[in-house]
């Protein structure tokens, strides 16, 4: 059996470790994963083995987990099977671009698809969350992160429970600036992230009240403070966009522009020229829209 199955990478509105809730919004970027299933008469537990395009050495505990999960939702309880799962992506790793989730639902979708199930897209979500939380790849769960990646356009979740507070679609232009550094997500100061806590309940506020670009602004200032990052390069995008944060716990920092805006001061090509004087990698992409079937029901919010 072959399967395969793409989910996006996102951008962070508001980042969960201070409270638990958080918010992400989907990017014009993406991972594939692509899947041969064989049943195994010999064994008497599924193997699995991982690949990441471009990575030989990169770690696979998380798709292979992924996989496992994925089989025992959507595969037959007495059947023992093998599985070559492998990922490919133009998401940069440890960017704060939700690679990690992108990489998880991806696999989730193309073990669906091999055994010709259409998933539940909320509950194939909160699987790759469970495999995340499994592996140690994430604190809050990521939610969040998974959700947008998976469903498209916004999401605000409440990650201590695993579910969706909004979901609304958006028409962003974005840049983002990635530096030549990375940051990995479970070595990120959660102690310093609660004591922020009042300013993560606002821009909780505000993403609820649909205020967006505002939220991110203030998200991103806030916990540039708190996990250390210097919060000029936000700054100087400021005057010219709708809003702009740090993603997840960095490094990249993302700045979007609401194309279908009358009153925001708009100029994408200042922030990428300020960024490039920076170094790294400076990109421009879009938000991507909800995605087809993947209207979350009344009482998953």
């Amino acid at each position: 059996m072959h399967g395969r199955g793409v989910a996006l990478g996102a951008g962070t509105i508001l980042n969960a470790l201070a409270t638990g809730v958080g918010s992400a919004f989907a990017l014009d970027i993406e991972t594939t994963a692509t899947i041969d299933v064989t049943t195994e008469n010999t064994r008497d537990s599924t193997v699995v083995c991982g690949k990441i395009t471009g990575s030989e050495n990169g770690d696979t505990q998380l798709i292979e987990r992924c996989v496992e999960l994925a089989i025992e939702a959507y595969g037959s309880s007495d059947t023992v099977y093998n599985a070559d799962i492998q990922t490919n992506s133009n998401i940069p790793m440890a960017a704060g671009l939700k690679s990690s989730s992108a990489a998880a639902n991806a696999t989730i979708l193309a073990t669906a698809d091999a055994f010709g199930i259409t998933p539940d897209l909320v509950s194939a979500c909160r699987l790759g969350v469970r495999a995340a939380r499994d592996v140690g790849v994430t604190i809050t769960g990521a939610f969040d992160d998974a959700s947008a990646s998976m469903l498209g356009g916004v999401t605000v979740t409440n990650n201590n429970e695993d579910t969706i507070l909004a979901h609304d679609a958006v028409e962003w232009d974005v840049v983002v600036w990635t530096p030549p550094e990375r940051a990995y997500t479970a070595d990120a100061d959660v102690e310093q992230c609660a004591n922020i806590a009042s300013m993560a309940e606002l821009v909780a506020d505000l993403a609820l009240d649909n205020r967006y670009t505002e939220a991110m602004t203030l998200n991103g200032l806030a916990f540039s403070a708190a996990l250390g990052f210097d919060p000029t390069p936000a700054v100087e995008a400021m005057p010219y966009v709708g809003g702009v944060s740090l993603s997840g716990t960095g490094p990249s920092v993302v700045a979007v522009a609401d194309r279908n805006s009358e009153t925001d001061e708009i100029d994408l090509e200042a922030v990428t020229r300020h960024w490039r004087n920076r170094g790294g990698t400076v990109w421009e992409t879009t938000t991507r829209p909800i995605r087809r079937g993947s209207s979350v029901r009344s009482d998953e919010i």
